[in-house]
């Protein structure tokens, strides 16, 4: 059931991207520039000055989406540890909102300063639209746990 909810509130967050892309130009987070630095793990490089001119790597965009949907997994699990599993079965949106909008401190504080962005992606060009972005994007993966989780409720009462 965890898979289910984290999957479904994963892809909640990737349709938002691909709505703020439509709707504002915002581009979505590249899938692949997160499997070429976890790429580069393998030879003991954690941090980039600039994954975007750093190598390539075999099978980066594989890595990176598998990633995210695992990161997703650990994070709908962790919710279903704080809250327990009866939450699965009476979801209520604000845990799943406050847990969504706490996991932006791994994008801030390891994703974006591995990656070069800085802590808090402090060294983008706009640093306080990255963030916006990010929380932005956080909370909706929590409202994605909320609806994931009402689906499987009312597919689980059929």
């Amino acid at each position: 059931m965890v898979r289910f909810d984290s999957i479904g509130a994963t892809l909640v967050m990737n349709l938002w991207a691909l709505l703020r892309k439509q709707l504002f130009g915002i581009a979505p987070t590249n899938g692949g520039m997160v499997g070429r630095w976890i790429g580069h793990m393998r030879q003991g490089q954690f941090r980039d000055t600039s994954i975007s001119s750093a190598h390539a790597v075999h099978g980066e965009s594989t890595i990176g989406w598998s990633a995210h949907y695992l990161t997703g997994i650990a994070y709908a699990a962790l919710l279903i540890f704080i809250c327990g599993e009866s939450w699965l079965f009476e979801p209520t949106l604000g845990p799943a909102v406050a847990l969504g909008i706490a996991t932006v401190v791994a994008p801030f504080f390891i994703l974006q300063l591995g990656m070069g962005a800085g802590i808090a992606a402090s060294k983008t060009p706009n640093p306080s639209a990255v963030r916006l972005h990010s929380v932005s994007n956080h909370a909706v993966f929590g409202l994605g746990l909320y609806l994931a989780a009402l689906v499987l409720r009312l597919a689980l009462s059929l």
